[in-house]
């Protein structure tokens, strides 16, 4: 077997297990931010629902919230053809939120009315915030209903050094917090300061071309006005000379 061809099986073997692997996962229940979702701040999050079943649509989606880090602010997008309800409760403890005490959180959301037919998904978003500081993960329970009355409970969460569960819950991974919660502008990269770098280098070329160029210009205009000196007195000598 010549190097292409080997080269060649071992790419469709790699994308084939890569399928295999990735084929269950893709049917979880699942959620994602839209950009990032930063330590104590604000984020739009998208709650993934695949239908699984041949037979049945996926009619109802209900998400419950973590109690132990509630979120002030849950907002959902409108969807067509589906009716959203939001479920509050009263906290234990009240949270604190720019400067305001805050007694109740969103516990739960609920999608119905709609279809999600087989062989299709839809993505449920929320606006979410302040995220927590003092975690890096949210977990969510959510349950699937179908129109043939099953329900299906995403709500197993994965344990360290486990496999993976069944049912596994979604899981919103935090990232570190950034300087402005509201989503200032990161950090330039290296890349970018590079870049930057470089730019004043052409800059500073530039005006350095820009001097060079000036000073040329000052110099030739002294030869010049000295040549002109030099051919006017070599003209009055001549008429001097013609004169004698």
């Amino acid at each position: 077997m010549n190097v292409s061809r080997r080269v060649a099986v071992a790419g469709a073997v790699a994308a084939s297990s890569v399928l295999m692997l990735a084929g269950p996962a893709f049917a979880h229940v699942s959620v994602q931010p839209e950009g990032a979702a930063s330590k104590g701040g604000y984020a739009v999050v998208d709650f993934k629902v695949p239908n699984e079943r041949d037979n049945a649509q996926t009619v109802k989606l209900e998400v419950s919230f973590p109690a132990d880090h509630p979120l002030a602010s849950v907002q959902p997008e409108a969807l067509p053809g589906w009716t959203v309800e939001v479920t509050k409760s009263k906290l234990d403890k009240p949270l604190t939120v720019h400067g305001k005490q805050i007694n109740e959180a969103v516990t739960k959301v609920t999608w119905s009315g709609g279809k999600i037919e087989s062989g299709y998904f839809q993505k449920f978003p929320l606006s979410v915030g302040p995220l927590p500081t003092d975690t890096d993960k949210l977990v969510f329970k959510a349950v699937q209903t179908y129109s043939n009355g099953e329900a299906v409970r995403w709500i197993e969460e994965q344990k360290q050094g486990a496999e993976e569960p069944a049912n596994p819950a979604p899981v919103l991974t935090l990232s570190a917090a950034s300087a402005d919660h509201h989503g200032g502008a990161a950090p330039a990269s290296d890349d970018k300061k590079d870049d930057m770098a470089g730019h004043d280098d052409k800059k500073a070329e530039a005006s350095s071309d820009s001097k060079d160029s000036d000073s040329t210009a000052r110099a030739l205009g002294i030869v010049g006005i000295a040549i002109g000196v030099l051919g006017v007195a070599f003209a009055a000598f001549a008429v001097r000379r013609r004169a004698a």
